[in-house]
């Protein structure tokens, strides 16, 4: 119960207009005052948080995700999907979710997953025959891929807070995230044949058509196998993945398309410094809080209640599911991570749910906290690019908001599907 005030209290405060990182910031120093006396211990809190080699994945990601942004990687990516997928029901639809899903493992961000691809594939769909509004929520859910599919910013800020391995987390998203664009793909179809009627088809593209498409992408295709493959084989670290990224983006874009100069690089640069600190900040208004929770032994009362109460696995599972789910629809998804975890990590330690499928399950909430009303990131970032009625794009992501309910349901009634590859690959046992 002193858990749920807490968080009420909070959610009050950031309500109000203040950023998030101040919000948290505040509400934890004060809760630290009248439970300590004195904030002196707030520097070492911070400090101690952002002390972490790992973190340094995140503005590394983040650049390269810039980088290929104002290279222009992305729109020959773009070309080579709709030419592999033009002659299906859709296949404009299936185009944009398989180029969002490349960029998604590329970027690592859904903001900027649905921000590069949109400005590309929300003029060739409604040019194709799609309803504006069904142009809007296939990319805002696309989008929403780049958290689930590696590399994503939130697994390693998630698998710092848990002490997971970041390699772990990672291959445990992948199968997942084909799953759920699979399943977006599949609506596609479904909505070009019996919804959308009006969406045109081009003829089956040719050999030489394909190999030009292949060879005109093949630098971009290369990008996220390098970075994963990479990883994945052992041959460096997350971290040292990032790093590897970023300097091969910059490479492609000066040395194979020759049209990014020192302007570009000044630009990425800042770019990507911005995104890092905002998550930064964040990070060190949520370690304040997340300490006074722990002071005030929140996480103890909720495990000692859990056990009272008799909830089994399951049943915590889904109460914790649906805590995310209505947060997700007020706060931002670093928030929900960073104010969350810290309290939820020791009773699922306690009944012995895997951190990294756990991990999973969160990432595919926090999909949905990207396109749910009224603080979903990807809805404003598709207003943003398309000065549409937010009605519109809202009721273009609900067909898409069913379909992540399902995938959660999914891999939550299967854990395989997430814990297959990671048992596997990096031993992380039993789910």
């Amino acid at each position: 119960m002193t858990f749920l005030l807490l968080l009420f209290g909070a959610l009050l405060l950031l309500l109000t207009g203040l950023p998030i990182f101040a919000g948290l910031a505040i509400f934890g120093g004060a809760l630290t005052f009248a439970t300590q006396g004195d904030l002196g211990a707030l520097g070492e809190i911070v400090f101690g948080k952002l002390n972490h080699y790992l973190l340094v994945a995140i503005p590394l990601f983040a650049f390269m995700a810039h980088v290929m942004i104002r290279g222009k990687l992305v729109d020959d990516l773009y070309d080579a999907a709709f030419t592999f997928t033009r002659h299906l029901p859709g296949g404009i639809g299936i185009a944009t979710v398989i180029a969002c899903t490349i960029f998604a493992a590329i970027s690592g961000s859904s903001v900027a997953t649905a921000l590069t691809i949109g400005a590309v594939a929300i003029p060739q769909m409604i040019h194709y025959g799609y309803k504006p509004r069904t142009a809007y929520g296939l990319v805002a859910a696309g989008g929403t891929l780049g958290i689930l599919i590696p590399p994503s910013g939130p697994m390693v800020l998630y698998g710092v807070i848990t002490e997971s391995s970041i390699g772990a987390l990672f291959v445990a998203g992948m199968v997942p995230g084909l799953l759920l664009a699979l399943m977006f793909s599949m609506w596609c179809v479904v909505d070009a044949r019996f919804i959308s009627k009006g969406v045109r088809r081009e003829k089956r593209a040719t050999l030489p058509e394909l190999a030009t498409a292949v060879r005109k992408s093949f630098w971009s295709l290369m990008l996220p196998v390098l970075v994963l493959g990479g990883m994945y084989f052992g041959i460096f670290t997350a971290t040292e993945a990032a790093g590897v990224g970023a300097m091969a983006a910059l490479l492609i874009a000066v040395v194979v398309y020759r049209n990014f100069g020192f302007g570009d690089l000044w630009h990425a640069a800042v770019a990507a410094c911005r995104t890092s600190a905002m998550l930064f900040m964040i990070l060190a208004g949520a370690s304040i809080f997340g300490h006074v929770l722990t002071k005030m032994r929140i996480p103890q009362e909720i495990v000692g209640l859990v056990t009272q109460l008799g909830i089994g696995t399951l049943e915590f599972l889904l109460l914790a599911m649906l805590l995310i789910f209505i947060l997700g629809m007020f706060l931002e998804t670093i928030s929900i991570i960073l104010i969350t975890t810290p309290v939820i990590l020791p009773v699922m330690l306690h009944l012995g749910i895997n951190p990294v499928w756990y991990g999973v399950l969160l990432m595919i909430n926090l999909e949905l906290a990207l396109i749910t009303p009224p603080v979903g990131m990807n809805l404003f970032t598709i207003k943003a690019i398309t000065r549409a009625p937010m009605i519109e794009i809202v009721r273009g992501v609900i067909p898409y908001v069913f379909l992540l309910l399902l995938g959660l349901l999914v891999v939550l009634a299967v854990p395989a599907i997430a814990m297959w590859l990671p048992a596997t690959m990096f031993n992380v046992g039993k789910w």
